[in-house]
């Protein structure tokens, strides 16, 4: 009798150097330490993995509003010290909304600036478990808002947002793009980044077994990120494919080929296309979930990254010439 064919995934040499790595060292999972100490190993793995934050002509830390009377604590990053008016990149970080801060993901907010040319805000919001949902999207879309009325504070003008985030920064780039729509902000949305993000947590999708172990995020981690945050999957702030996609911004989805959440984002790139939306798809094949902060463990990550900002800055530019003109002018 035949044996079925199996067809094995296509890994990178670099990143089955790293994967390889990983699962031969006998170390506690993300679930297992809790999420204070979690976090300190988040910080303290930044240098050993990733790029050096490099050069810039101006990293500033800022603060918005919150909707708790808290303070979000933002940082800016811009290749110019002094800019003419002009869209702002409004940057969510990942960590499965339990993990995760300015520190952990200024190197690649920093070449986000560089490369697009544009200013680069990256939003600090509440962590579960501390504060569980809805205080990240809260906090996401208060700062957004604040941003996009170009406070005295940002020095600079700001004629359109870009929202961008990796995974669970993923998942807060459309929840904050989906309410924008629905009652805009200042300055329109010109174009929305979601990377490898997660948008329903109740659908097992067949990435989720496919990648959930041996390939740097574990399904175990995965669960434990959603019992901490504890959002409603059935509200579209939750689960924002749950929501109508129609009127988004411009859409680029980024995923990677060996990641338990890659059919999450190839889901949303459908939802976006099927309303319409213009949508861009790219999967970084042979590579894992947090590619984009693995530059230094996975040097081609960077060639990942440059190509997905090429795409990015062309879509902002087109988003640039099309938008309507303000009302009145």
């Amino acid at each position: 009798m035949t044996e079925p064919f199996v067809r094995t995934p296509y890994i990178r040499p670099d990143v089955k150097v790293f994967v390889d790595y990983l699962n031969a060292v006998s170390s506690p999972g993300t679930h297992e330490l809790g999420a204070i100490e979690a976090r300190r190993m988040m910080a303290a793995m930044r240098p050993l993995i990733d790029l050096p934050t490099g050069k810039l002509a101006l990293i500033r830390n800022l603060a918005a509003p919150g909707p708790d009377g808290r303070p979000i604590p933002l940082r800016l990053y811009d290749s110019r010290a002094a800019r003419a008016p002009g869209p702002v990149l409004v940057f969510f970080h990942g960590g499965g909304w339990v993990l995760g801060d300015l520190d952990t993901h200024e190197p690649l907010c920093a070449e986000i600036a560089r490369m697009l040319d544009i200013p680069v805000i990256a939003v600090d919001y509440r962590l579960a478990p501390e504060h569980r949902w809805p205080a990240a999207p809260d906090d996401c879309e208060a700062a957004a808002r604040w941003i996009a009325a170009a406070p005295a504070e940002l020095e600079r003008a700001v004629t359109g947002l870009v929202l961008a985030g990796d995974s669970a920064g993923g998942t807060l780039t459309i929840v904050t793009a989906l309410a924008l729509r629905d009652v805009p902000a200042a300055v329109p949305v010109l174009a929305q980044w979601p990377i490898y993000p997660a948008v329903d947590a109740a659908r097992k999708f067949a990435s989720f077994d496919l990648f959930g172990q041996g390939y740097v995020l574990s399904r175990e981690t995965m669960d434990w990120y959603h019992e901490n945050y504890a959002a409603d999957l059935d509200h579209w702030r939750g689960a924002p494919i749950r929501g109508d996609q129609g009127g988004m911004p411009p859409t680029l989805v980024l995923t990677a080929s060996l990641d338990p959440l890659r059919d999450h984002g190839r889901t949303y790139a459908a939802a976006t296309i099927a309303a319409g939306v213009p949508t861009i798809f790219r999967e970084a094949a042979g590579t894992v979930h947090g590619f984009l902060n693995l530059r230094r463990a996975i040097p081609s990550s960077q060639q990942d990254l440059a190509g997905a900002l090429a795409t990015l800055k062309a879509m902002i530019a087109e988003a640039e010439t099309t938008r309507p003109a303000p009302a009145g002018a």
